[in-house]
């Protein structure tokens, strides 16, 4: 049977990323790689991140990709960019990649060499743009971020996908399948008790790559479907 791995939120940690797939997971073109979102910001690597993961696409690995709210505020942030007009032949940044940078859009921009959005190349946009807000398999709901159970289809709500930080799964409304997420880190311990004990109807795989300073997290993991184990590989990008 092919493995089957699901990877959270790498935040420009490309070493990590590149350190957890060709050390650990060493996938065959039988094997399925499923991203859960948040490839950029933060970490030092964005671009080559999405440089990475492009590479094996090319490969013909298979991969399949959701889009998280990072790459949302990147996209939003590149569409403005593009819209805004210039004053006396000057550029400003616009109000929308002024908050993008808060929340570590700064570093991406400096992994592509850029100083405005619109600079990053369209191929990377476009890239992002194609990406799906959740795929449903046999008996798990994957997800960026979760869903919002107080409507009657959750797989409607865009804005929850993407961003919400407090759920409570209802598995009537989802045909009983459990939630596979990211954007919300955890520590490895709670991270750990959630995949081993099956009474839990969600498993939370972000482990806060880029937060070294905090004990239990700072690592990016991948979770294999198929026979429920998992790998950790420490941050290499710092």
């Amino acid at each position: 049977m092919n493995n089957r791995w699901v990877i959270p939120d790498i935040h420009g940690c490309s070493k990590t990323l590149k350190s957890l797939i060709e050390t650990h997971i060493k996938p065959s073109r039988f094997d399925e790689l499923f991203f859960l979102g948040d490839y950029i910001d933060r970490g030092p690597d964005s671009k080559g991140v999405i440089d990475y993961i492009m590479e094996l696409q090319k490969k013909e690995y298979s991969i399949r990709l959701l889009l998280g709210n990072h790459e949302d505020y990147c996209i939003k942030a590149w569409d403005e960019d593009k819209k805004k007009k210039k004053y006396f032949g000057l550029s400003f940044k616009t109000k929308v990649q002024s908050i993008w940078e808060l929340h570590g859009g700064k570093e991406t921009l400096e992994s592509f060499g850029v100083r405005f959005a619109s600079e990053i190349p369209e191929i990377y946009i476009e890239w992002m743009r194609e990406q799906r807000l959740y795929i449903e398999l046999e008996n798990y709901i994957l997800v960026h971020a979760g869903l919002n159970f107080t409507i009657d289809d959750p797989l409607t709500d865009r804005f929850a996908m993407l961003w919400t930080k407090d759920f409570k799964v209802i598995p009537s409304k989802i045909r009983n399948k459990k939630v596979i997420h990211g954007h919300t880190p955890v520590d490895l311990e709670f991270l750990d008790h959630v995949i081993k004990n099956k009474t839990y109807n969600f498993i939370d795989l972000d482990n806060g790559v880029y937060m070294l300073n905090r004990a239990g997290y700072g690592n990016l993991v991948a979770f294999e479907i198929n026979s429920g184990r998992y790998l950790v590989q420490p941050n290499l990008d710092y």
